[in-house]
């Protein structure tokens, strides 16, 4: 399983773009953790942001208020979505996060479904949780789950130069794939 973890200061803009998904029927709102979840799929945007801020504390000296995760099981493992959010509660929990608020959306918008986690890392009394060595703490939490439930090791891809550009998909992720394009053919320019 691949952790992609971003930190950042737009708790808004983190929901908005997983509120999106679920609108646009590309994704779902599994569960949450302190959160108002009416058990539909659905995510009332700005009720959501309103639980956020009620566990947000008037001070804090971060600047990076909250994190979002995306987790990407191996591409040959299909998991339910029990599953997924047995993994998601676990993987926080492993995190350090079991405390705090989050909101776990599972994303269907690329043949690979995973998961989205978007998380408060500011504690009520202004403390933050650390973020030090949360790539390796990460990974082995990763590993660590993949063994415990029997899924495939998976490993961030590495674009190299003699990698074949693939044709574009018109009914995939159009932006990911000219992304990926753009950086292949500009590794190759001489």
């Amino acid at each position: 399983m691949v952790a992609k973890i971003s930190l950042g200061s737009s708790l808004y803009g983190a929901i908005v773009y997983n509120g999106e998904k679920i609108n646009k029927e590309k994704g779902r709102v599994l569960d949450t953790n302190k959160i108002y979840n009416d058990g539909s799929g659905n995510i009332d945007i700005h009720r959501a942001f309103e639980d956020f801020k009620r566990w947000m504390p008037q001070h804090t000296r971060a600047e990076k208020t909250m994190m979002h995760i995306s987790l990407n099981p191996h591409p040959d493992d299909h998991l339910s979505e029990m599953q997924y959010t047995q993994l998601a509660h676990e993987y926080m929990e492993k995190m350090g996060f079991s405390e705090m608020p989050y909101l776990i959306v599972k994303h269907e918008d690329i043949d690979r479904h995973h998961i989205h986690i978007v998380a408060l890392r500011v504690r009520p009394d202004g403390s933050c949780i650390s973020d030090k060595n949360n790539f390796y703490r990460s990974k082995e939490i990763t590993r660590e789950l993949e063994r415990k439930y029997g899924l495939h090791i998976a490993e961030r891809q590495k674009i190299t130069p003699d990698m074949p550009i693939k044709k574009i998909d018109p009914s995939g992720d159009i932006k990911r794939q000219v992304a990926s394009t753009v950086k292949m053919v500009g590794m190759r320019y001489k």
